[in-house]
């Protein structure tokens, strides 16, 4: 395993050891380890001084189950914190395949320019890639792939990467070629487009799979570890079938659908824009409602949405992003929120934050909440680059500030997720205290608050919150240093020996011996590093927390956000 070093400022690419103190760290846990060393936490997200690092998890480009997951950390221009972004696609896997630990991209061109970086089995080399100015996601990718092999791996920044928004994300192609796997949040496409990169390409050859120490050991827990996924209802079963939109009916039902601008906790037309409906319609249109986003996925939870027409639309729906563009500005026209996902997806933004974006744009009263026509029209904007488009392309926040609203839900200037905060109280924990910003996968607690996997906490009480978002949160942070999917956490928490069949692949394949308790001590210890990042940068306990209006009563329960400043400050202490 090597780290490869890219200067953009003299053009230089250089390769290194791999230190001692980074072998036993990937994904995430590489990322905000090479961020909190070499990023000074004061420095300017789209200067010089701030670094973008790519890592694939530890088993990455390995035989585990649904491990290819790719890790993306710098200083966030949105959140002015640390960040780690991660996604599927082929990227992760292919890079693991070629041997790279980690890619470090610093310091920044004299002039604008925009670069190519090619990454194949006989090394690392830079291209000019002018001739792809301002072009979308989809337009990049297939010059890429025709140019340079339909199998090579493309991560791409569109419009808003190019023109360094806040709320700018880094594409990555699915099995497919398709750009529909993101690094959303936190603007680390504005970070990669600030470096004159528009995009990465990625071909392995032949290189077929990573060493193993002892592959007999690997194959024998990475077969115990799959059953264990598809033996489990929610990721067996549920996923596969609906997607993560299967939540927005589940939600729903508990109260806990953002609807409105987080006005009320249910959404009348919930069913439109359901798992279910999502279902009928992908069957209906021949599409395919249970697609892996990387080699070797057995959840599957994406798909391919063709319009009524029967062609490809767009692929990768998720939960967030139909709930953004739906629930939250009153659209129920699903092939609407589905031309929205498309065009967030080419242009290169986080569909989180331009959704929830659109939605304080229609309470600034600049469009009507639940006009579909016009939402789409102001996404559309972005990648223009028009005033309006670049208002909405610098995240939430922004838009809130531009429009003079009070009701902004954010938090570090980050948009809140699909949750509600106060009927699903252990979200609202994580929202606040993660040191990413309001970001869901930090600390999914809606596992046993609403879904009962891994016990039950109820969600409309204060009680048993803090605890439940600690212990997820130190989980994830060390689920997201493996390259394995967030989603295998169903298993873990409900199988005892899931979490122990991942150890023993990292043993198998690195020859260590590490145990359970250090998996948790990894978790924390990432968590600390990036307190440490954000409190250098500023961040206080005052950023630890929820906007105000989450003191307000939420229907149906009639419940508030009552965990206390106290408690808040206490999570994320070890």
């Amino acid at each position: 395993m090597k780290i490869c070093r890219i200067n953009m400022r003299n053009k230089s690419i250089t390769y290194e050891e791999v230190k001692s103190e980074y072998m036993a760290l990937g994904g995430r846990g590489l990322t905000s380890k090479i961020i909190s060393e070499e990023v000074d936490a004061t420095c300017h997200p789209l200067g010089k001084n701030n670094k973008l690092v790519i890592a694939p998890g530890l088993l990455s480009g390995s035989m585990a189950p649904s491990s290819g997951r790719l890790s993306v950390g710098s200083k966030s221009p949105l959140t002015g914190g640390i960040k780690e972004s991660n996604a599927g696609g082929t990227a992760a896997q292919n890079l693991a395949k070629l041997g790279y630990k980690a890619i470090i991209i610093e310091d920044k061109p004299e002039k604008e320019e925009l670069n190519l970086i090619k990454i194949t089995s006989e090394g690392i080399s830079m291209e000019d890639a002018s001739y792809l100015k301002m072009k979308g996601n989809y337009e990049t990718g297939d010059i890429l792939r025709e140019k340079f092999g339909k199998k090579t791996t493309v991560m791409s920044v569109g419009q808003a990467g190019e023109m360094k928004l806040s709320a700018a994300s880094i594409a990555v192609t699915d099995t497919e070629g398709h750009p529909t796997r993101h690094c959303g949040r936190g603007g680390t496409g504005a970070v990669l487009g600030s470096k004159g990169i528009k995009a990465i390409i990625i071909d392995p050859g032949k290189t077929n799979e990573v060493k193993y120490h002892d592959k007999d050991s690997f194959m024998k827990a990475s077969r115990s570890f799959s059953k264990m996924i598809l033996d489990h209802p929610v990721s067996g079963q549920g996923l596969p079938t609906y997607g993560t939109a299967v939540l927005v009916n589940i939600l729903n039902e508990a109260g806990g659908l953002p609807t409105d601008n987080f006005r009320n906790g249910r959404f009348e037309f919930a069913e439109d824009i359901s798992g279910e409906t999502m279902y009928e319609l992908i069957n209906k249109r021949k599409g395919n409602p249970t697609h892996a986003c990387h080699p070797g996925c057995i959840m599957r939870c994406s798909q391919i949405y063709n319009d009524e027409n029967g062609e490809y639309l767009t692929g990768g729906f998720e939960y967030e992003t139909i709930w953004a563009f739906g629930s939250h500005c009153h659209i129920k026209n699903f092939d609407s929120i589905a031309k929205m996902d498309r065009l967030c997806d080419d242009i290169g933004i986080d569909t989180i934050d331009t959704g929830v974006a659109v939605g304080i744009a229609m309470e600034g009263k600049y469009i009507e909440l639940g006009d579909d026509k016009a939402a789409i029209k102001l996404v559309e904007e972005v990648g223009k680059g028009s005033p309006i488009g670049r208002i909405i392309g610098n995240g939430a926040a922004f838009t809130g500030q531009a429009f003079g609203t009070e009701r902004v839900p954010v938090v570090k200037k980050q948009a809140l997720p699909a949750y509600d905060p106060r009927s699903v109280k252990g979200i609202g924990v994580t929202y606040a205290t993660t040191p990413m910003g309001a970001d869901h996968t930090a600390g999914y607690s809606v596992t046993a608050n609403i879904l009962g996997v891994g016990g039950t906490v109820d969600p409309l009480k204060k009680e048993g919150q803090v605890d439940l978002s600690r212990n997820l949160q130190v989980a994830t942070a060390a689920i997201d240093s493996t390259g394995l999917c967030l989603f295998v956490a169903f298993a873990i928490l409900d199988n005892a020996g899931a979490l122990q069949e991942i150890v023993n692949m990292i043993n198998a394949e690195y020859n260590t011996s590490i145990e359970i308790q250090d998996v948790i001590t990894l978790g924390q210890e990432i968590l600390k590093e990036e307190k440490e990042f954000n409190r250098r940068a500023g961040f206080t306990k005052a950023h630890d927390r929820l906007p105000e209006f989450f003191n307000e009563n939420l229907e149906p329960h009639n419940v508030a956000f009552d965990i206390t400043d106290e408690e808040l400050d206490m999570t994320l202490e070890f």
